[in-house]
């Protein structure tokens, strides 16, 4: 199986701490994303390429064995063996790396096939090889002998999602196309809101002889050209004629369902803020609930006066100074 470079792929040193890997691989992954780049082979399979380059450099046990073993890191661990316990290998006392001929011989040879999606490099550790509980018996006497190989929990995957603020208003759903070619749909609940992280159980990485990891979707809403939206509260500017400003009315306000009635007092001052309750964005653990929205005034002075219009607004002025 072909050698991947993980740090290559994500373009990171091999000193590179977690919060850098993680970071890097956030900014790659909203720009190959399948849903940015539509019909792109290449951005998919870079996609899948980074997503795998993550799985293994975000897990510190993953890490150090990648570091360790480079191309043959995976048939170690499928194996069963203990790195610290391999003392030498061919009975002189010396020590040296296995081949992957003599893991052939040791083993029948793990990982072969690939039904995840994931490269055959990556499915070597996660998926595939001996059914859990086999025995993979060498009789030329080595350390490794009666091996079985470690049950381990799926890798979690994080991926990128973004929704427009009618759709974390009312609730979603997104159709996923899985790195082995399956697609998924996943149900993004009303409420998200950039950060939130929406779990779908059993959908992350494979696991070995255990459940799979889980898939997490990481949310960014989309700006809104007319709502602004601090936690579950929403704010809407609307535009008020002088006159009613001056002496009170009825205005219609937008909100996320449809227009409501505001009645506002005369003397309205602009960027005066009226609070409608719970017509805001749902509670994400609690859909019931509801934040407010908040209806800013923005009072419209006329461009242009007729003269009457001119000579009434100068006697006005006139009666107010006196």
């Amino acid at each position: 199986m072909d050698y991947k470079d993980y740090y290559q792929i994500l373009g990171v040193s091999k000193n590179a701490d977690e919060a850098e890997i993680k970071k890097v691989y956030r900014k790659l992954a909203r720009q190959f994303h399948p849903d940015v780049n539509p019909g792109d082979k290449n951005a998919e399979q870079r996609f899948k390429e980074i997503s795998e380059a993550y799985t293994v450099l975000s897990d510190p046990e993953k890490r150090k064995k990648y570091d360790r073993f480079g191309a043959q890191w995976q048939q170690y661990d499928r194996a069963g063996v203990n790195p610290d316990d391999i003392g030498g290998f061919g009975g002189n006392g010396s020590t040296r790396t296995v081949t992957p001929e003599e893991f052939e011989q040791m083993f029948g040879g793990f990982g072969r096939g690939n039904n995840s999606g994931f490269s055959d490099f990556f499915e070597g550790l996660f998926g595939g090889g001996a059914a859990p509980g086999t025995r993979q018996r060498n009789t030329g006497g080595t350390p490794f002998e009666g091996f079985n190989p470690r049950t381990r929990r799926g890798q979690d995957v994080e991926t990128p999602v973004k929704v427009t603020l009618e759709e974390a208003y009312y609730g979603t759903t997104r159709m996923l196309q899985r790195d082995n070619g399956q697609r998924l749909e996943v149900n993004i609940p009303a409420g998200v809101r950039t950060g939130s992280r929406v779990r779908v159980s059993g959908e992350g990485g494979p696991g070995m002889g255990a459940a799979a990891g889980d898939l997490y979707l990481m949310v960014e809403v989309k700006p809104h050209p007319r709502f602004a939206r601090d936690d579950n509260d929403l704010t809407v500017k609307v535009d008020v004629d002088l006159y009613t400003a001056v002496l009170g009315g009825e205005v219609q306000v937008p909100t996320m369902d449809r227009p409501v009635v505001l009645t506002i007092p005369a003397g309205t001052q602009n960027g005066k803020r009226f609070r409608l309750r719970k017509l805001g964005m749902p509670n994400l653990k609690s859909p019931e609930q509801r934040g407010d929205l908040y209806a800013e005034i923005n009072v419209n002075l006329p461009e242009t006066l007729s003269r009457e219009e001119r000579q009434l607004f100068e006697r006005l002025r006139d009666l107010r100074s006196a």
